[in-house]
């Protein structure tokens, strides 16, 4: 998993959003976004389909398995 937190820091700044927009868009916490980015958090199975849905991608992708 060690693609995700570079994948989602990615999508979110080339969509420019702040942690905070993108937050309010998913209705995860922007500390749940900050640690993600970081990687000091892993993904729940909901949040990782909630971000995919957002940024019309697929966890695959997110998880760098494609």
């Amino acid at each position: 998993m060690d693609k995700f937190p570079e994948r989602l820091k990615d999508l979110r700044i080339d969509n420019n959003l702040t942690q905070t927009q993108l937050s309010k868009e998913t209705g995860l916490s922007q500390a749940c976004i900050a640690k993600l980015e970081k990687g000091s958090r892993t993904p729940s199975v909901d949040t990782l389909i909630a971000l995919a849905k957002f940024f019309k991608c697929t966890t695959d992708y997110l998880l760098g398995l494609e």
